[in-house]
């Protein structure tokens, strides 16, 4: 099952009924936060008895489509239960007005096609602008909008796997932030390219022109605010297209050269908390990350996730492992043990792939057996998931 996204590009009326059936799904869900905090239950079915409840008491709420409003409450019992499983995820909070984007998902019973055109629920009809064809009848529909204001309709749709032709070898992936993604192969090697870095200074003169338009609160935004803010957004939509291009391309070429493929398991949203954040967010880790699992999985390589813990502390050459961390300055690694030296990241990448080559477990694999099982999105293993897993004589798994 794959996504299939189109532009559509929906009237006055029809974007006008959207924004209102997203105003009735943005009630429900923001209900279905306050009764889970009020300490009610929160599972799909408690939710659904109280849609039930709820199109009976208010006539405003039966205008829009059940279909719609039944999946934004499956997403909120979905998005709670995956918080509870992963640990360090929060939960699903308030989608303001302001801040939150469109988003309606339909099922079958909610949309068709005809003539080229999207009709939903309650008689909402768009064009889509369809760049290329559907492979099969989609089984449901996300139509949303983005910060520029355009609405698009991504598709859900079963797809034959077509596997990518042999290939050998397999390559270590550490991912960092002066070069995004380090390999035991220094040819796969993807630079940080700093897309948001060039695109700095007219950024901020677009937010200096946002800041010098901005009326007062509780005033109506002029139209030249609404101009600059949209320059703004242009940009920044800009810069995380040019790294989306960027990681595919890097991704198929890793994908199509190796077979096993040995990935860090590395989270960037600490980064986001601190000194590097800007210059995190312009490496795009996740994106490229995200990428490479899904293009990985897609053509039937074996992609490994591997716990980054003490992967830069580890010689690669002997698998002695430092007795004090290495702090962040220290950019060559210098093993004490048999004198081997390397780059810090690339050291890291051929420590990765040695640990999927040797395919065993040990202690850290039992310790990160129930902290780093996050879910990836993707059909990917991890390493540490073994057929059975023993300390001792206790069996883990």
């Amino acid at each position: 099952m794959v996504r299939h996204t189109y532009r559509v590009r929906p009237g006055v009326t029809a974007a006008g009924a959207l924004l209102a059936e997203w105003g009735r799904c943005r009630w429900l869900w923001n209900e279905a936060v306050h009764q889970h905090k009020s300490g009610n239950k929160s599972t799909f079915g408690a939710l659904s008895k109280m849609l039930t409840e709820a199109r009976a008491r208010y006539t405003w709420l039966r205008d829009g489509s059940q279909v719609a409003q039944q999946q934004t409450l499956r997403t909120y019992a979905a998005a709670l239960a995956h918080s509870f499983t992963i640990k360090g995820r929060g939960r699903p909070t308030v989608k303001a007005r302001k801040r939150s984007l469109p988003s309606l998902e339909y099922t079958l019973r909610g949309f068709t096609i005809t003539d080229g055109r999207l009709r939903l629920a309650r008689g909402i009809s768009m064009p889509v602008v369809w760049s290329r064809p559907l492979p099969s009848p989609p089984t449901s529909v996300r139509v949303y909008r983005d910060s520029l204001g355009h609405w698009y309709a991504s598709f859900v749709v079963r797809r034959e796997r077509i596997d990518a032709p042999a290939a050998s070898g397999a390559i270590g992936i550490d991912w960092g932030v002066t070069t995004t993604a380090t390999t035991t192969d220094a040819r796969f090697d993807l630079p940080h390219l700093g897309h948001r870095k060039r695109c700095a200074a007219e950024l901020a003169k677009a937010q200096r022109k946002m800041a010098r338009r901005r009326r007062p609160k509780g005033h109506a935004q002029s139209n030249g605010y609404r101009s600059a803010k949209r320059a703004a957004a242009k940009l920044h939509k800009k810069a995380a297209r040019q790294n989306t291009h960027d990681s595919r391309q890097w991704a198929k070429a890793i994908v199509d050269n190796h077979q096993v493929i040995a990935v860090e398991d590395f989270k960037p949203k600490f980064l986001a908390k601190s000194t590097m954040a800007r210059k995190a967010a312009d490496a795009a880790i996740g994106a490229a990350k995200r990428e490479l699992i899904e293009r990985g999985t897609r053509a039937g390589r074996k992609v490994v996730l591997v716990p980054p813990a003490y992967t830069t502390m580890t010689c690669s050459s002997c698998a002695t492992r430092a007795k004090q961390r290495i702090g962040l300055n220290v950019r060559v690694f210098e093993c004490a043990a048999c004198g081997f030296t390397a780059c810090r990241d690339l050291n890291a990448a051929r420590t990765i792939l040695a640990t999927v080559e040797r395919d065993r477990a040990g202690a850290d694999d039992v310790r990160h057996l129930i902290t780093s099982l996050r879910g990836a999105g993707s059909n990917a293993v991890r390493a540490e998931d073994p057929p059975d897993l023993f300390v001792g004589s206790v069996k883990i798994r």
